[in-house]
């Protein structure tokens, strides 16, 4: 086993993400764009910033990555976290310049946030609540830093780790076995952010 993989796809938060990583107690952690090291890895993070279909079609673009991550993850169980963009990237499609294929890894769609009240602003950017859904892995409720226009709508309430309100309810966060996502950026949480990564990085489901 390799530690602690972190895809380097060209996402703008891969060093952000690293550094935090590091801050809240990884050793191990390579930044990777090789397939054969994501499979052998004991964890897995993937980041991301921007639009789901330009970071979709980069990942995609790395030769057998997505077959390896797909392996270690779903037939491993090795630990996932994706982060932002990289948490959107789990849904089966994602509806931003058109609707484009995700990984399908938990069931939903990433839609434009769209408020009821149009004083309401997107893209959601800033600290906001994040509240519980039953009992999530790692998660706990507190303040975390978000920045996006779009968001997952998970088909499975089960899925749901936990969630923020920006002009109604937003999903904050999705979990299933192995795999976690935050729509939050934990890299830019400060406390919160650093919690929540060192419990990743001790993380025995």
């Amino acid at each position: 086993m390799t530690g602690i993989a972190l895809i380097d796809y060209g996402a703008g938060n891969l060093h952000s993400v690293h550094n935090a990583l590091r801050k809240a107690g990884a050793d191990d952690v390579t930044i990777t764009a090789d397939a054969d090291r994501v499979r052998r890895a004991d964890r897995i993070v993937l980041p991301g910033v921007g639009a789901f279909r330009a970071c979709r079609d980069a990942l995609v673009a790395i030769p057998g990555m997505v077959d390896a991550m797909g392996e270690a993850v779903n037939g491993r169980g090795t630990p996932f976290l994706g982060v932002c963009v990289g948490m959107q990237l789990l849904a089966d499609a994602g509806e931003e310049f058109g609707r484009h294929d995700g990984l399908g890894w938990i069931p939903g769609t990433v839609r434009l946030i769209e408020p009821a009240d149009p004083a309401i602003k997107v893209p959601h950017m800033g600290w906001n609540d994040v509240a519980l859904e039953g009992a999530p892995p790692l998660l706990e409720a507190g303040e975390a830093y978000f920045l996006h226009s779009y968001h997952f709508d998970a088909a499975e309430p089960a899925h749901i780790a936990a969630t923020t309100t920006h002009g109604g309810p937003l999903v904050a966060a999705v979990a299933r076995d192995t795999i976690i996502g935050c729509q939050f950026h934990p890299e830019k949480s400060q406390r919160y952010g650093l919690a929540f990564l060192s419990r990743f990085l001790d993380w025995r489901p």
